[in-house]
């Protein structure tokens, strides 16, 4: 009876602990991107990148709108007062405008990406 009893109960921890495991991945995402889809940094198209190392620096900024305030009109972002949140062009390679990518940042130090011109967002993960 107890040698059917054991192999139970090790299987029963080895669940247990796996589970652990894999929501632990999730437990250093930032709580603003709960929820969220996200990606890392160095899974962003290199454009992105170049355009995050600016923001980093404060510019200078190669179109008018960048760092201009975004209204999240769309309300797919967490809500927050106007002037939260700021968009910068992402350039796309042979687009004759500004494109459809951007990333927004807010005041919390929130980073998001969308290459779709705000129909989606992914929280960058640094």
């Amino acid at each position: 009876m107890l040698l059917r009893f054991v192999p139970r109960v090790l299987v029963c921890l080895l669940v247990l602990l796996a589970g652990c495991a894999s929501g632990e991945a999730g437990r250093d995402d930032p709580s603003w991107a709960a929820g969220m889809a996200t990606v890392q940094e160095a899974r962003l198209p290199a454009q992105a990148r170049e355009t995050l190392a600016l923001i980093d620096e404060g510019g200078p900024y190669p179109y008018a709108k960048d760092g201009s305030v975004f209204g999240n009109f769309e309300g797919l972002l967490p809500a927050h007062k106007r002037g939260y949140y700021h968009e910068y062009t992402v350039p796309t390679p042979g687009s004759r405008d500004r494109g459809a990518r951007r990333i927004v940042t807010g005041r919390g130090g929130e980073i998001y990406y969308t290459d779709d011109h705000y129909d989606s967002f992914r929280a960058v993960l640094r």
